[in-house]
């Protein structure tokens, strides 16, 4: 049989079991119940904006238990214990949610039967987001994930390498350590522990371990679909006979799209052609010049079909001859629109990509966005384009040709963002009026616009969103005429406005990781006044008008009421000057309610900290359902828990916002204490212990009944600040923050 008949019957086979295929399962673990409730929603939608479409989860039986057959799973009791809006949660952001087993469940018929009645309409075939659950107790018409599952950590120095061999072993991959987690009260492993550091940190903030978990989901965007086809082959030895000391090599090959997944965990840098087998031709095909640094891992495109069996579901333009011939970067997407094929690839260093192709292109070939020329192989109908090396955030850059002139054309008009709950207005631009006039405007579901012609080939559009649409996530919108797609636009979605109490106190857990509470929390002085400071962003393009009114009982604002003009995506500061009636102190609420370009009302607090003076207050600063107990100054804020035998949790200098404690806190035990507020400080009180706390000014004593632990904190001076101790005895310590002298003084 002749190449193009071979290749023929390859492709037919490919396109029949297209429809049966299952994708790669691809996963991140997100455990709901170890992560403030209020950062749910933001945390998920980031996980969904870098591709990941399914978060798998465990549902602890004992943590959603409050006592014998009586179960909390609408956090009634505890924001983290509200399994129906997480699972709510998911299915408004449109991901997959997969159950994971936990052995907590094993001989409980009414829990069981608990979660049946509650999830048993929450699956996907009922239009929900759960698809996959491990316990087979539940009777709920979900799938198992196939098998096997490889779990793999985000902060692993290897996962990159660890990821690439998981897709080439198949079944399921499962990120674990993406999310920092952050125990609720009492349900530590250990006592005192509070922190498991993940690759993103509580505030939002990634590290550089998201990179492997970055790279691999925007690979397997498109990849996933073919991997299931997909199986190994002999791969040619290279020219020298073997390769390097820590660079190994493995083929997969399919009859739509094979590569070559390349892993170099030796010390030196790998730089050399690459003999791999070419599956339609069924001979060695040479890749020059591939590079891969030490600790790092390619999966190279080989034999990628450009029609639709292949990564471009849309490109029905291409002979069934034409592909990728190889590439020596990683290859994320094809796409082909109005005559433009566009490829997306990882390149953190420069590349090239060799299309076969029936028709020469008519260019301009275009990348990262710069014109510049390709080569152009009459006599075997061979492209070869550059790949430009990226220094953008996952090495990602995008190139594209013009394969052939359009006939018609269509374009949305600097499109970048979309404002919930507003109608917006987007421009579009056509080749002719006559295209205009056919043309259609593609909206996600929920979405409503009305059309203005604006000149004869100009349309603009009003788009409402819906007000349920959530902050930070992407949808995508689509020009056609005559069924054919001519302009695409994938753009963000932001509420009307953001807004920040800016001087709001902060949660430490330990001396590098925060949480905002919610409500936040500002310490005022009540007498003298105090200012506190809040931004409000104007997330729309447009300028917008806002007018604030500013509230709380006991309490008077300066001014109470203001109007400003702001700029699009402009942000501003306002001052506000606070003052406390007589007789009022303690932990009090206040509004701040936003109405013209917004309309919102945010919750948020204050607390009142006279001069000279220590107060004592309590509040879910972690929101897990268990209050916090702090003990604050002028200058110095501590903060306690009741569970974990009364951990001591922050030691923080206010005016640096310095903690001096670490991740696990000190003092912690076994079980929960009984706290009780004195003046100026907390008697705290075990079964058989007792502990007193005192704050005077920059000076926290701490008296206990037994020894205090062996696990003390030490004299450290940092950022401008200095900590001395003192421990008189072994059941009493002293501890002194205050300025530290500069060097040389």
């Amino acid at each position: 049989m002749n190449r193009p008949a071979a290749l023929l019957v390859l492709m037919a086979a490919a396109a029949a079991g297209a429809e049966n295929r299952e994708p790669y399962l691809q996963a991140v673990e997100f455990p709901y119940q170890l992560y403030p409730r209020a950062l749910w929603e933001r945390e998920l939608v980031w996980l969904k904006n870098i591709g990941v479409q399914t978060v798998a989860f465990p549902i602890s039986r004992d943590f959603h238990q409050l006592a014998t057959g009586e179960f909390d799973l609408t956090g009634r009791s505890s924001p983290r214990r509200d399994l129906t809006g997480f699972v709510r949660t998911l299915r408004k952001l449109g991901l997959h949610g997969w159950i994971r087993s936990d052995n907590s469940w094993k001989g409980d018929a009414a829990w069981i039967k608990l979660l049946d009645q509650t999830l048993a309409t929450q699956t996907v075939s009922h239009g929900g987001p759960i698809a996959f659950v491990d316990d087979r107790a539940l009777a709920i018409d979900a799938a198992a994930a196939p098998a096997p599952v490889t779990a793999i950590s985000a902060v692993d120095p290897g996962a990159l390498a660890r990821s690439r061999e998981a897709m080439v072993r198949g079944g399921a991959l499962l990120w674990t350590g993406v999310e920092d987690s952050l125990y609720p009260a009492g349900w530590a492993p250990a006592p005192g522990e509070a922190l498991r550091k993940g690759a993103v940190g509580l505030s939002g903030d990634e590290h550089e371990t998201t990179a492997a978990l970055r790279r691999t989901t925007a690979l397997l965007r498109s990849w996933a679909r073919l991997l299931p086809e997909m199986h190994s082959a002999a791969l040619p030895k290279p020219l020298a006979g073997k390769f390097p000391a820590g660079v190994t090599a493995v083929e997969q090959v399919s009859a739509s799209a094979s590569a070559v997944s390349i892993t170099n965990s030796g010390p030196s840098l790998f730089h050399d052609e690459l003999r791999v087998y070419e599956p339609l031709s069924r001979r060695t095909l040479v890749i020059p010049s591939v590079t891969i640094a030490p600790g790092e891992s390619l999966w190279l495109p080989i034999s990628v079909s450009l029609g639709p069996a292949g990564l471009c579901t849309d490109c029905t333009n291409f002979a069934s001859a034409e592909n990728i011939v190889y590439a020596t970067n990683e290859l994320l997407s094809i796409e082909y629109e109005n005559g433009i094929l566009a490829m997306e690839f990882t390149a953190p260093q420069a590349g090239e990509v060799i299309l076969q192709l029936a028709r020469q292109p008519v260019g301009p070939f275009l990348a990262a966005g710069k014109p510049t020329d390709f080569e152009w192989d009459e006599a075997h109908m061979r492209a070869r384009l550059t790949i430009p090396a990226s220094r953008q955030q996952g090495n990602r850059v995008r190139i594209g040709i013009a394969m052939e002139a359009p006939e018609t054309s269509a374009f949305f008009n600097e499109l970048h963002r979309l404002v919930i709950g507003h109608k917006n207005t987007v421009s579009t631009i056509y080749s002719s009026p006559e295209v205009a006039a056919r043309s259609r405007l593609r909206l996600p579901d929920g979405y409503t616009a009305t059309s203005v012609n604006k000149s004869p080939n100009e349309i603009d559009y009003e788009i409402a969103v819906p007000a349920e649409a959530i902050h930070g996530s992407f949808v995508s919108l689509a020009l056609e005429a005559d069924g054919v797609a001519l302009g695409r636009a994938r753009v963000q979605l932001f509420r009307p406005a953001s807004i920040r109490l800016l001087s709001g106190m902060q949660f430490h857990i330990g001396g590098e990781t925060e949480i905002t509470p919610d409500p936040p929390v500002a310490a005022i002085e009540p007498k003298g006044g105090s200012n506190i400071e809040i931004s409000i962003r104007n997330n729309s393009a447009q300028i917008q008008n806002y007018h604030l009114e500013i509230a709380g009982e006991g309490l008077d604002f300066f001014p109470a009421r203001t109007d400003i003009a702001m700029a699009g995506t402009d942000e501003r500061r306002i001052e506000f000057r606070v003052f406390a009636h007589d007789g009022i102190s303690g932990l009090r609420d206040f509004n701040l309610k936003v109405t013209g370009g917004a309309d919102v009302s945010i919750p948020m607090r204050l607390i009142l900290v006279p001069r000279n003076a220590t107060v004592v207050w309590s509040a879910d600063l972690d929101g897990d359902g268990e209050p916090e107990w702090v003990v604050e100054s002028s200058k110095v804020r501590a903060i306690f828990s009741a569970q974990d035998g009364g951990r001591w949790m922050e030691l923080t200098w206010k005016d640096t916002n310095t903690n001096f404690l670490p991740e696990a806190g000190l003092l912690a035990r076994r079980g929960p204490a009984e706290v009780r507020p004195i003046t100026g400080g907390l008697e705290l009180a075990g079964r058989d212990w007792k502990r007193t706390v005192s704050l005077n000014g920059s000076r926290l004593s701490i008296d206990q009944s037994e020894p205090l632990s062996a696990e003390r904190l030490g004299a450290t001076k940092r950022a401008g600040t200095a900590l001395s101790v003192e421990h008189p005895s072994t059941t009493r310590a002293v501890y002194t923050l205050s300025e530290s002298a500069p060097a040389g003084r």
